[in-house]
C-alpha cells in the first residue's frame, strides 16, 4: 500500500498540491488526470523519491518493491539490452554482479566461499535461475527480436529503446509499478499486450497516459489533479468523465427533483457496468463500479474547449476527391504507390502506415505543400480545406504577432477583434491571453490556435496529422467530439485509438508495396484475420 499524507508541492507562490491525502492498494490500476502543467508527471516524481515535497510525506508497506518507467532514455546506453532489462530488479542484479565478481577473483579466500554462499541462496530465492529467460520472454512480448538481446542499448533505434526500458520497469513483477506515458512509440500489437498485461496484474500501478482507450482498458480508478487538489474515484476514464459530465448537467438543472437525479445517476451506473462486463476491462473485474457511492459522483472544474467545425462556408457537392497512381519516393525510399482511391462525401478516413513517414507525406501532398510526387489527384470544385500538419512550426516561424493578429492572417475577409477572439475564446484564450505573442506559446497552445485557424476557415473537409499531439485528455476529447459531429469529409490519422475508432467509418493503410482500402471500424480493421494477410504481403522487403 502506497500512503500520502498532507502532501504539498510548491514552487514559489505556484502551488501545484496542497495537502493531498490518499492511498493506493494493491490490485488497482490508477490513472492520473489532470490538465498540461497540472503535476502528474511531477506526482510520479514524489513517489519515486526523484522528487521532495514541500510538506507531507509518502509511505509504503515494508518490503514492497517499486519499478519506474524512466524517461531518461540514455542512461543505460552502454549496457546489454537483456542486462538493462534484469536492473530493473535492483537488489537481484546487485546480487548477480556481486556473484559474479567473487567469482571472477584469482585470490579465492574462504571468506568469499562463504559470501558467494549466502548470494546463491538468495539468488534462488527471487528466481535468479530464470532471470535472463524472464527478460528475453519480456522483450520479445514488447517486440525486440532475439538477435537485439545482446546488442548494447545504444545501438537499437529510438522506439525499440522505449520498449527496453519498459520490460526493466516490467521485470521481476514489482509491487509498485510507476508508469509515465507508457504507450508513447509503441504500436498497436505492443500495447495490446500491455493492456492485457496489466489489466491482469495484482500489483499497485501508477499511469499517467493521454491514451483514452489505454487507461479505459486498465484503469480501476482515476486520480483527478484539480485546482491543487487531488481525488480518486472508481472507474476507468469513460466512465469519469461520463459521470462528470452528467453531474455538471444535474447541477445545472436547479429545478429537478432529487429523486430524479438519483434515479438519472442510477441508470447511467447500470448502463456502464453492463458495458463494462462485456469487455476485458480490469474495471469489471474489480466491480469497482457496483460500489459507486451516488455522493462521490461530482462535476468537474476542468474546462474544455469547444473545437466545432459544422459552420461551413458551403456543403460540399458529390465530387469529393479523386487519386490516380500516386506516390511518394525519398531518397530512393519508397513511402507508398500505387494509390487509386475516390473519396465520397461524408467519408471519415483513417489513413494508417507503419511508417509515420508516409502518412505525412500523403497529407503534404494533398494539401499542396510538396509538388515532389507520381500520380495524379483532384479535389471537387466545391472542396474547401483546412488542414492540420504534424509540424505547424512554419505556421509561427519568424512570426511575433499577439494571437489575434496571427490568426487574422487566415481570415478571408478583414474580421474585427471580437470575430477573432470568439475562435479563439473557444480554445480557452481569453482575456489578455490573446494579447500573448505568438512566439512564445507551449506546444500545446500552438495547437489549440491551430484548431482556431481550421475553425476560422469554415471547410467542408479536413485533413488532420496527428491532431492530438501536445493534447490534454480535455481537448483530445473536445476533438473527438468536435470530429463526430462534423458534416463533411475528414481525412486522418492518429495514435488515440478511441478517437480512431469513435470517429472513422473507412480505413485506408499505405505501404510501400499498395494499399488496404476497407469500409469497417477501426477495431474491426485491427481483428480482421483478411487483412493480416494483405498487411504481411504489402511490407514484405
Amino acid at each position: 500500500m502506497i500512503t500520502v499524507s498532507n502532501l504539498s508541492l510548491r514552487f514559489g507562490k505556484r502551488v501545484l498540491f496542497e495537502d493531498v491525502n490518499l492511498k493506493f492498494t494493491q490490485g488497482n490500476c490508477y490513472g492520473i488526470i489532470g490538465a498540461n502543467g497540472a503535476g502528474k508527471s511531477t506526482f510520479l516524481k514524489i513517489l519515486s523519491g526523484e522528487v521532495d515535497p514541500s510538506t507531507g510525506s509518502v509511505s509504503f508497506t515494508p518490503g514492497e518493491r517499486m519499478a519506474v518507467l524512466t524517461q531518461n532514455h540514455y542512461q543505460f546506453d552502454d549496457f546489454p539490452v537483456i542486462e538493462t532489462v534484469m536492473m530493473g530488479h535492483q537488489d537481484l542484479y546487485k546480487i548477480m554482479k556481486e556473484k559474479d565478481a567473487i567469482y571472477a577473483k584469482e585470490d579465492f579466500t574462504d571468506a568469499d566461499g562463504e559470501r558467494a554462499g549466502e548470494l546463491e541462496n538468495l539468488f534462488a530465492e527471487m528466481d535468479g535461475w530464470n532471470a535472463e529467460s524472464d527478460a528475453a520472454t519480456l522483450l520479445s512480448n514488447l517486440g525486440i527480436t532475439e538477435d537485439l538481446h545482446f546488442k548494447l542499448l545504444k545501438e537499437i533505434d529510438g522506439n525499440q529503446k522505449v520498449r527496453v526500458l519498459l520490460a526493466q520497469a516490467l521485470f521481476g513483477k514489482p509491487d509498485i509499478l510507476l508508469l509515465d506515458e507508457p504507450t508513447n512509440d509503441l504500436d498497436i500489437d505492443t500495447i495490446a499486450w500491455l493492456e492485457d498485461f496489466l489489466a491482469g496484474y495484482e500489483a499497485i500501478v501508477l499511469v499517467v497516459s493521454h491514451d483514452r482507450h489505454f487507461l479505459d482498458t486498465v484503469c480501476t480508478h482515476v486520480v483527478d489533479i484539480d485546482f491543487a487538489k487531488m481525488s480518486i474515484y472508481s472507474g476507468n476514464y469513460s466512465f469519469w468523465y461520463e459521470s462528470s459530465q452528467l453531474a455538471l448537467k444535474q447541477r445545472t438543472d436547479q429545478n429537478k427533483k432529487m429523486e430524479d437525479k438519483v434515479k438519472e445517476l442510477q441508470d447511467f451506473i447500470r448502463r456502464f457496468s453492463a458495458n463494462a462486463s462485456k469487455s476485458k476491462q480490469a474495471t469489471s473485474r474489480k466491480k469497482a463500479l457496483d460500489k459507486i457511492n451516488l455522493d462521490d459522483i461530482k462535476p468537474s472544474n476542468r474546462k474544455y474547449p469547444a473545437i466545432m467545425f459544422n459552420n461551413m462556408e458551403r456543403e460540399a457537392g458529390d465530387q469529393i476527391l479523386t487519386i490516380e497512381n500516386l506516390g511518394k519516393t525519398v531518397d530512393g525510399t519508397v513511402l507508398f504507390k500505387g494509390l487509386n482511391l475516390m473519396v465520397n462525401k461524408g467519408d471519415k478516413i483513417a489513413v494508417l502506415s507503419r511508417n509515420s513517414l508516409a502518412t505525412t507525406a500523403f497529407y503534404e501532398i494533398l494539401a499542396g505543400r510538396d509538388a515532389d510526387y507520381t500520380g495524379s489527384f483532384k479535389w471537387g470544385i466545391t472542396i474547401k480545406i483546412a488542414d492540420m500538419p504534424m509540424d505547424n512550426s512554419k505556421f509561427f516561424e519568424g512570426k511575433n504577432d499577439n494571437l489575434i493578429d496571427w490568426l487574422r492572417d487566415f481570415s478571408d475577409t478583414d474580421q474585427d477583434d471580437q470575430f477573432i477572439r470568439s475562435f479563439l475564446g473557444r480554445m480557452l484564450f481569453s482575456g489578455e491571453e490573446v494579447l500573448k505573442k505568438c512566439s512564445v506559446l507551449s506546444g500545446g497552445e500552438k495547437m489549440r490556435c491551430m484548431f482556431s485557424r481550421m475553425m476560422l476557415q469554415q471547410a467542408n473537409l479536413l485533413l488532420l496529422d496527428e491532431p492530438t499531439n501536445h493534447l490534454d485528455l480535455e481537448s483530445i476529447t473536445a476533438l473527438n467530439n468536435g470530429l463526430n459531429d462534423f458534416k463533411g469529409t475528414t481525412l486522418f490519422t492518429s495514435r488515440d485509438h478511441e478517437l480512431t475508432q469513435t470517429v472513422a467509418n473507412r480505413i485506408i493503410e499505405i505501404t510501400p508495396n499498395g494499399y488496404i482500402d476497407k469500409l469497417m471500424t477501426y477495431d474491426e480493421y485491427i481483428r480482421d484475420e483478411g487483412v493480416k494477410q494483405l498487411q504481411e504481403e504489402l511490407y514484405k522487403d
